[in-house]
This record gives C-alpha cells, sequence and structure tokens, in this order.
C-alpha cells in the first residue's frame, strides 16, 4: 500500500516539470538556466544584466516562500459550523498563505473570481508578519546602505523604505498562489487605497500579465470631508481587476439592453441609442442643421459641439425606414430630442453571440454604497458598531454578478467581516444561483477597548462566522420560499499536521520515547481531523457530501457517495474490510495501525484485489 505525503503541494517542483516539458533547452541540472531563457526570446545576443524590472528588497524570498511547502492541515471544527451535511461553503481559520498553499491541489483552476480587501499600508503595523519580513538591519544591508566595516554609506531618505518593502512581500507571495487557484475564465479583483495603488498595479501586472488587467474601478467611499491636511478629501479607494486568461473578458455577464414590441411593429423588437455624435459643426458641416418632425414640425437644431450623427440629405431615408423616433412617438419613452432606432434582427447579425449586451463601465452603479452603507449594515446585523470600515453588501454584489455564473466559486482570503459570503447568500436568494464562497481570515484579536471585544468576540473569525450566522438566518425568513437556499459553512482551522515528528538521532532515543512511536498520529487528532486531511492531500474539495455509519463497532467515512472511503480505527476485522471492498470505492484509506501485522495488511490488498481491484488502496 503506497504511503499519503500529508504536506502541502510542492509548487515550485511541478512548476518546474511544466517548464520543462515546454523549454527543455532551458533546464540545467533540474534548474532553469536564465541566460539560456533570455537569449531563447531574443533575436539577438543578450549581454548584460540590464532590462526593466521592478523589485525590493524581499522580493525573492517572498517568492520562494510562497513555493515553499508546509506541513501542516486544517481541522474541521463541525461545532462552530452550520448544516455541516449538506453546506458547500467554507470558513478557515489561519493565516491566509499558508491556508492558500493548502488549497492548491484541491483548488486549482476552481476559483471564478477571487474578492479581496487587504491591508491598506496606510502606517500602521499590518499583521501578516511572514518570514521575509525585514528588521531595519537587514534591509540596510540588502539595499547597500551599510558597508563591510558596518557603516553607512548614504543616507536613507525614505522614512521606511522596509514600509512598502514588507507588504509588497506579504501581497505579491499570496497573489501567486491565489493565481493558481483561479479558473481559466476567473477574475481577482482588488480593493486598495492610494497608498499602494501604484505598487499593486506593478505587482499584479506580473503576477498575472499586463494583458489580463480588467480595470481600475474607482469606488467612493465617503462624501467629502472638510477637516482634512491640505484640503484634499481622499474620497475615493480603487478595486483593481485581473483576469487569469482572456477567456474571463468573454465570460463576463454585460447588463443586458431593452428590446420592445409596439402594436405598430408587431413580432419585431428594437431599442434606442442616441442620434448625436460628438464631432463639431466645423468637423461635419453637413450633419450641423435643424432636424423638424414631419408629423408635428417641431424643431431640433443640432449642437455646434455635437452635431447629429447623419447628414441633412439621408434624414429623409432614415425617416422612412423608421429608423428614427421624435419625442412623443411613445409615451414610455422619456426623451427631449430625436433618437435612432435600432432593430434587433440587426443587432443580432452585427453582434452576434453577444448581440444585445451593454459593456461594463468602470463607473460603479449608485447603489453599491459607502463605507458608512457597511458599516449600517454590520449594526443592523450585530445591533452595535463591531467591525470598522466594512465594505457595503451591494459593492461585491455587482462584482460578483458581472464576474460569475450561477454555479460559480467566490475567494475572500482577507475575509474581514464576511462581507463577501453575505454578498454570495444575498445574490443567490435573489437570481436563484447555487455560488459557494470560501472565507480565509487570520484570528486577529480585536482590541480589548472595542465594542467587539466588550461585546465577546475575542477575534475577528468570531466576528465573521456569526455575521454569517445572523445573515443567514435573515435572508432565509425573507426568503422562505425558497427551500434549498445554502446559508450554512463548514468551519476548518489551520493547525500542525497529524503526523508526529518521528525523525530522531539513534543515540536520542530512549524506551520511554519508542512506546511514543507505536502510532504515528498525534494524541488529540480526531477521525474527522485525519479524514479531512487525507481529502486535502488527495487534491478533493472540502465541501463534497460526507457521512460516516457504524459497522461492527468500526467507523467509516464515506466521502461524496464512494469518492474515498476511510477507516481509521486500529485492528479492523476482515467483515469490515469486505463491507468496504464491496462499496467499490474509488479510494480508501486506512491507518497503519488499522492491521495488527504485514499479514493482516496483505490480506486487506487481496480483500480489494477480489471485490473491487480498481480501487487505489493507501495508509497514512
Amino acid at each position: 500500500m503506497d504511503k499519503l505525503k500529508m504536506k502541502s503541494a510542492d509548487v515550485l517542483s511541478e512548476n518546474l516539470k511544466k517548464f520543462a516539458e515546454i523549454f527543455p533547452t532551458c533546464m540545467s541540472e533540474g534548474k532553469i538556466n536564465f541566460d539560456a531563457l533570455k537569449q531563447f526570446f531574443s533575436d539577438q545576443i543578450i549581454e548584460g544584466d540590464e532590462a526593466y524590472n521592478f523589485t525590493w528588497v524581499g522580493k525573492k524570498e517572498s517568492m520562494i516562500n510562497a513555493h515553499t511547502p508546509i506541513n501542516k492541515t486544517l481541522r474541521p471544527c463541525v461545532n462552530e459550523s452550520v448544516n455541516w451535511d449538506s453546506t458547500e461553503n467554507l470558513y478557515i481559520e489561519g493565516d491566509n498563505l499558508e491556508v492558500l498553499k493548502l488549497l492548491q491541489e484541491s483548488y486549482l483552476n476552481s476559483i471564478k473570481m477571487i474578492y479581496i480587501d487587504p491591508p491598506y499600508n496606510t502606517g500602521n503595523d499590518f499583521i501578516y508578519r511572514d518570514n521575509f519580513a525585514k528588521t531595519s538591519e537587514e534591509y540596510d544591508e540588502e539595499i547597500g546602505k551599510i558597508d563591510e566595516e558596518n557603516k553607512i554609506m548614504f543616507k536613507n531618505t525614505d522614512a521606511n523604505g522596509r514600509f512598502h518593502s514588507d507588504w509588497c512581500s506579504m501581497i505579491y507571495s499570496r497573489l501567486l498562489l491565489a493565481r493558481n487557484l483561479l479558473a481559466d475564465d476567473g477574475v481577482i479583483f482588488i480593493s486598495i487605497d492610494d497608498n499602494e495603488q501604484a505598487t499593486l498595479k506593478l505587482i499584479c501586472d506580473e503576477v498575472f500579465g499586463e494583458r489580463n488587467f480588467i480595470a481600475t474601478f474607482p469606488y467612493r467611499k465617503r462624501t467629502s470631508k472638510s477637516d482634512v491636511p491640505f484640503g484634499i478629501s481622499q474620497d475615493y479607494e480603487w478595486i483593481i481587476g485581473y483576469a487569469k486568461t482572456n477567456l474571463f473578458l468573454a465570460s463576463i455577464e454585460k447588463d443586458t439592453r431593452k428590446y420592445f414590441e409596439t402594436p405598430d411593429f408587431p413580432n419585431r423588437e428594437w431599442r434606442i441609442g442616441p442620434l448625436t455624435k460628438q464631432t463639431s459643426a466645423s468637423e461635419r458641416p453637413n450633419s450641423f442643421f435643424t432636424m423638424i418632425n414631419p408629423k408635428t414640425g417641431e424643431e431640433f437644431p443640432a449642437s455646434k459641439l455635437r452635431t447629429w450623427a447623419i447628414t441633412k440629405e439621408t434624414f429623409q431615408k432614415y425617416y422612412e425606414a423608421n429608423k428614427i423616433i421624435f419625442p412623443g412617438d411613445y409615451d414610455f419613452l422619456k426623451i427631449s430630442k430625436p433618437a435612432m432606432r435600432y432593430w434587433k434582427e440587426d443587432d443580432i447579425k452585427k453582434s452576434g453571440e453577444n448581440f444585445g449586451k451593454i459593456s461594463v463601465s468602470t463607473k460603479l452603479p449608485k447603489n453599491v454604497g459607502m463605507s458608512q452603507d457597511g458599516t449600517k449594515e454590520n449594526i443592523e446585523i450585530f445591533n452595535d458598531k463591531i467591525f470598522s470600515f466594512p465594505k457595503p453588501i451591494n459593492l461585491i454584489k455587482f462584482l460578483i454578478q458581472i464576474a460569475t455564473d450561477k454555479n460559480s466559486i467566490v475567494l475572500d482570503f482577507f475575509s474581514g467581516s464576511a462581507t463577501t459570503a453575505h454578498a454570495v447568500m444575498q445574490l443567490n436568494s435573489e437570481d436563484g444561483g447555487k455560488r459557494k464562497f470560501i472565507m480565509v481570515q487570520l484570528p486577529e484579536l480585536t482590541d480589548p477597548k472595542s465594542e467587539a471585544f466588550k461585546a465577546g468576540y475575542k477575534n475577528i473569525c468570531e466576528i465573521g462566522k456569526e455575521r454569517i450566522r445572523r445573515a443567514g438566518n435573515k435572508i432565509k425568513s425573507e426568503n422562505p420560499s425558497i427551500t434549498d437556499l445554502d446559508v450554512g459553512f463548514r468551519v476548518f482551522k489551520l493547525d500542525s499536521t497529524n503526523m508526529k515528528d518521528v525523525y530522531f538521532y539513534p543515540e536520542e532515543l530512549n524506551q520511554n520515547m519508542l512506546d511514543d512511536l507505536l502510532t504515528n498520529i498525534k494524541e488529540d487528532r480526531t477521525d474527522l481531523d485525519l479524514f479531512f486531511s487525507c481529502i486535502l492531500d488527495l487534491g478533493l474539495k472540502l465541501s463534497m457530501p460526507h457521512t460516516s455509519e457504524e459497522i461492527d463497532g468500526f467507523t467509516i467515512h464515506n466521502y461524496n457517495n464512494g469518492d474515498l472511503i476511510a477507516c481509521f480505527d486500529e485492528n479492523i476485522s476482515k467483515s469490515v474490510i469486505e463491507f468496504i471492498a464491496k462499496k467499490n470505492p474509488r479510494r480508501a484509506i486506512f491507518r497503519d495501525s488499522s492491521f495488527e501485522n504485514d499479514s493482516d495488511k496483505i490480506n486487506a490488498e487481496e480483500i480489494f484485489k477480489l471485490y473491487s481491484p480498481s480501487t487505489r488502496v493507501k495508509v497514512i
């Protein structure tokens, strides 16, 4: 039987394998020959290192850190979950860098949309202190500020160079991993303010590619204030959007034009558009004329700065073809000047499958709300101001609407108060969607002086989970007719591996230690801990159905109706092994101590060969 590796995916090794398949001539002794790679993409001889480059102190370390495997796992917490058996939503507590590593295989190319609202680097220390964060001495040494004799070589005029470098390293490593999770037609939206907006754009250009930049959406977070430095109120933040590939642009959900069918044109749909053009009278003199309604004689003069889109000579031709509509022609059209009629069949001919679609504008709708709206929504949920500056639900809901289909997975790995989860559930209740969410949040402690702490919320995760519970109950009560709305979530918490550290030098061993090593599983770990660590190790999704049953006193776990069946009890009976084998699962997993000796293990393999030869049997 094969052993499960029980650690996160080695992304670097996998990427090197893929690279070697495409560029074998650029590989040397298992490593990339970067000089050869540069020359491979040039038709001239490459000399020197000079090239356009965006870098900072710690960038290489952050890249290595993103690709370094970890020996950690996610432990299920059924008691803190809602509708554990039926929900497909996830709430994961832990450092998002490590969580993203653990999700690499299970959710590779699976996420349709990622939204994050990371720390804005406003001057306060952000709490994501990875091992690439620099001390001032380390920073000075790496930028060449200190010479061999520890003397300062030049004065650093930046108040804190590390201030930006640490933030860049923090976000860079996480985006490298996040890109792997995006589907080919997936998209990421990132909220940011002026402090790191330009930096974030450069990092995203590198991680996702300049060509996959979608847009920067200006988001008005508040109305203008008067008591601000220099008299300038920074009322806007930015939402930067990047696609994984250009397939997203084809999949984006655009607004649909309104088409009309009227008694004068039965069985023929039409819409209207402007009849003016952005040209001046001097640029287009033939289109600078007064248009007259033939039925009423009412005059409509052209503007000197915006002429008609047709000439005076072609006016009669367009009018006779029913292409021009005047104010008053239809009661339901509120227009003040002539407009152009477009027939639907012509739209279809011109636009093909995308006929009638209106491109999404970077000007966000007015109903997306501001920060004060997000605060009000949280107060309505908690009856108190528990969380500062949450994004409003309608803002996230708008992004989800334009970027996902009704069965998509939405990920937020800076979950905060879980606005994204709330928005997913709310939108599903409105359009019948089956979208799933994955929230990831570091259990950052709340300030003892804060209202959240006083209300009993010791960390941000407690706030996020409670918001989802309350929001889910509210949405269900407002939509009693929707019986299959998923407002539950499975809670998982990042923890050390389930496996003991069994690597010792011979001289370190004693009899007591040998007794402890009779099992390779830590004593505080449950069957469920082992089961879901196997799911991660096999690259299966954490959200699929899970059942368990007792057979002859042994607990049998079943994942997704036979994709995986496991039993982690010791010295399991032959009848139980036969029971599992006869279920014909795709995979079966046991622990080493499930078998009393090697003979029992061989007998188990023979049973599977007899009843279920296609089953892959593994042990932990």
